[in-house]
């Protein structure tokens, strides 16, 4: 079954933005595969996918963003917002009725079309800034939209978008996500109702108790033994049997994304390991954040807040000296 697609108003010319595929930027939110654009882009020089048994149009990924960019003015309307920080991956391209005939290495601009199935998006507000360990924070917002987490081969139903509330380490633009500040899936029929849930998700969320949480994570040390200890057992999670692992905290991290961990611990100019040998619990999860910046757009935010769980869990672990499978 072909795809169908709707095409904005001002698409005449499709102008592909540069990027260097596959570079990874630490100055990035995000890495993997990903490429930065404008708002403006979205808007302008991209279609709309529908789903194609009713042609019902879907909301746009420059919709997604104006609704969080209401919301922040409804719960913060006394502070400056960034201009959103946009990286998409997945294009899809297509073309205009009128080149359909034509061989490819005759295509012009005017010819073509794109949308992308994959879409993260970052909004700062810089006026909100507290130290934490050392590090200044800064509050931002955003979210993640993916097409292939919808039927776009059905009728029109309730889409789905995840979206956060948290800040960002200055030094290394890590993303600090709570699990209090995200929703995995917030699920609308339109963008009014997008709106609403998300000006609900900002004005829930406690930062005075995420910004404690992660102060306190400077008071629990790791030696360089408890460190091997752990990254051992995260590489055995993974081969542990279903029931074993409901007994576990759910890590949601790859093997691949272990191994920069490890490299990190020793390497990362800011969270190494000090000369004494010891890691504190904010260093590390700062290596866990930095880490997992290289997960797909429509993954790394539920790695993101994981990785905040997973500190927790062994923080509380130490402070209350409880067994831990991954310290024992």
């Amino acid at each position: 079954m072909e795809l169908e697609l709707t095409q904005t108003q001002n698409q005449s010319r499709v102008t592909l933005p540069e990027y260097d595929e596959g570079v990874l930027n630490k100055n990035h939110f995000i890495e993997a595969n990903t490429k930065s654009v404008t708002l403006e882009h979205l808007t302008n020089d991209t279609i709309l996918p529908v789903f194609s048994k009713d042609n019902e149009v879907t909301i746009s990924h420059a919709e997604f963003i104006n609704a969080a960019k209401e919301a922040l003015r409804n719960v913060f309307p006394f502070h400056q917002q960034t201009a959103p920080n946009v990286r998409v991956s997945h294009i899809i391209k297509g073309r205009v009725p009128t080149a359909i005939g034509k061989p490819k290495s005759e295509l012009l601009e005017e010819d073509k079309t794109i949308y992308y199935e994959r879409m993260a998006f970052v909004i700062g507000l810089p006026q909100i800034q507290q130290e934490v360990n050392g590090n200044t924070l800064s509050l931002v917002v955003g979210g993640v939209r993916a097409y292939n987490n919808e039927n776009l081969y059905s009728k029109k139903t309730v889409e789905k978008f995840k979206v956060f509330i948290g800040f960002s380490n200055f030094v290394c633009t890590n993303l600090c996500i709570s699990t209090d500040g995200f929703k995995d899936e917030i699920r609308v029929s339109n963008s009014n109702e997008l709106k609403d849930r998300i000006t609900e998700l900002f004005s829930s969320y406690d930062q005075e108790k995420h910004l404690g949480n992660m102060e306190r994570m400077s008071k629990f040390f790791l030696t360089p033994e408890q460190v091997a200890h752990l990254l051992g057992k995260m590489k055995m999670y993974q081969f542990l049997s279903n029931s074993r692992k409901k007994e576990l905290f759910p890590l949601n991290i790859n093997d691949s994304q272990i191994n920069t961990i490890a490299k990190s611990y020793f390497k990362d100019d800011n969270f190494k390991v000090t000369t004494e040998g010891v890691i504190n619990l904010w260093q590390l999860y700062n290596l866990f954040t930095g880490a997992v910046k290289s997960s797909y757009i429509d993954s790394f935010l539920q790695r993101e807040a994981c990785a905040y769980e997973f500190i927790q869990e062994l923080s509380n672990s130490i402070r209350n000296d409880e067994p831990n499978f991954f310290l024992i």
